[in-house]
C-alpha cells in the first residue's frame, strides 16, 4: 500500500459513523449486509449511511454487489490487511515481533 492510499483509508475511518459501519461489515464477514440492515443495526438514517458507505467505498475499504433487488456491502479484507500491514511494516525496528490479535486478520 502506498502512503496516499493509507491516508485515504485512514481519513475515511476518521469519522465515528464510518468506523462503526466498517467494523459492523467486518463482523458480518463475507456475507456482508444490506444497507437497510446496517442502518437499523447502527441506528442511523439510511441516507446518512449511504453517504458514509460511499466514502468507505471511495477509500476501497468496502465494496458492494447487486444481489437481485438488494445491494450488499462487504468489507474489503485485502485493503484492510494492506492498511494494517502498512501501519506495522517497520514495527519493532524490523525485528520479529508479536502483533497480537491483528495477526488473526490474515485468515480473512
Amino acid at each position: 500500500m502506498e502512503e496516499n492510499d493509507a491516508v485515504l483509508a485512514l481519513a475515511a475511518l476518521a469519522h465515528p459513523q464510518r468506523l462503526r459501519a466498517f467494523r459492523a461489515l467486518v463482523v458480518a464477514g463475507p456475507e456482508g449486509l444490506a444497507p437497510s440492515v446496517l442502518a437499523e443495526h447502527l441506528g442511523v438514517a439510511r441516507n446518512a449511511l449511504s453517504f458514509h458507505l460511499k466514502e468507505l467505498s471511495h477509500a476501497g475499504l468496502v465494496h458492494s454487489e447487486q444481489q437481485g433487488r438488494y445491494l450488499i456491502y462487504r468489507a474489503n479484507y485485502d485493503r484492510m490487511n494492506g492498511l494494517l500491514g502498512y501501519l506495522t511494516e517497520h514495527c519493532c525496528q524490523g525485528g520479529a515481533c508479536e502483533t497480537g490479535p491483528a495477526a488473526a486478520c490474515r485468515a480473512c
